[in-house]
């Protein structure tokens, strides 16, 4: 299991923003694809957006598309994702993990949850009024 942890989550407001990390080691992030994923209760866990270890190629989810955006730190060793325009229905916990995917997926095959063997504990996300 390799080690990652999440840290930023937090209140806000519909509209607002807030910026996740998830820090790891140099050697992770060189050698696996790192992705946010979130689980919202009584859904099932769904892909948020994944970047990938060597080109930094990204990939995200439909529902956030335009609003959220995921980079990758190199002096904090972070996968940062940065969101804004908050909505009520992005509360949820937000987890990052680390995964090998094999090459030539489609956006939203890189989203799967099954590609990813290592997880960190989550952070929760709630967007209220």
């Amino acid at each position: 299991q390799l080690q990652l942890v999440e840290s930023g989550g937090g209140l806000v407001q519909p509209g607002g923003s807030l910026r996740l990390s998830c820090t790891s080691s140099k050697f992770i992030l060189d050698s696996e694809y790192i992705g946010w994923f979130r689980q919202a209760p009584g859904k099932a866990r769904e892909g948020v957006s994944v970047i990938s270890n060597s080109d930094y190629r990204t990939y995200y989810a439909d529902s956030v598309k335009g609003r959220f955006t995921i980079s990758r730190d190199n002096a904090k060793n972070t996968i940062d994702l940065q969101m804004n325009g908050l909505q009520l229905e992005d509360t949820a916990v937000y987890y990052c993990a680390a995964g090998r995917p094999p090459l030539g997926l489609s956006e939203a095959g890189y989203l799967d949850s099954r590609l990813f063997a290592s997880w960190g504990q989550g952070t929760q996300v709630t967007v209220s009024s």
